[in-house]
């Protein structure tokens, strides 16, 4: 295997920015796990690993929700080493539906607090 197939079969599917739609990425928010990921990925400024997540699901229900935060465009994965890495689409996201993210991230911060 040639060096360069070796990098190609770890690149993961993303949408283009012009294939993100509301109704996946409302899917994907709507998810406490998934809510967890973005509200996390949402304080820092950049890329955090899968490893950075302690969420209290099995290792294959968090590879399933990082799937599908993934392929509705709200997140961007890409190997750094061996380290599969996490950024959320924030820009392209507030493009696509202005005040979106905020509204759903302010929301869930109230009701963190409001249930705490």
């Amino acid at each position: 295997m040639t060096p360069a197939a070796a990098v190609s079969s770890r690149e993961l599917p993303h949408p283009a920015r012009e294939e993100i739609r509301l109704e996946p990425v409302l899917h994907a928010l709507s998810d406490p796990m998934r809510l967890r990921i973005v509200r996390e990925l949402a304080a820092e400024t950049g890329e955090l690993s899968c490893s950075h997540f302690d969420l209290p699901v099995t290792k294959s229900t968090t590879t399933h929700h990082f799937r599908v935060l993934r392929e509705a465009g709200v997140i961007r994965q890409t190997y750094q080493g061996t380290a599969k890495m996490n950024g959320l689409r924030r820009a392209d996201l507030d493009d696509l539906f202005p005040g979106l993210l905020d509204a759903v991230l302010t929301a869930a911060t109230h009701e963190a607090t409001r249930l705490a």
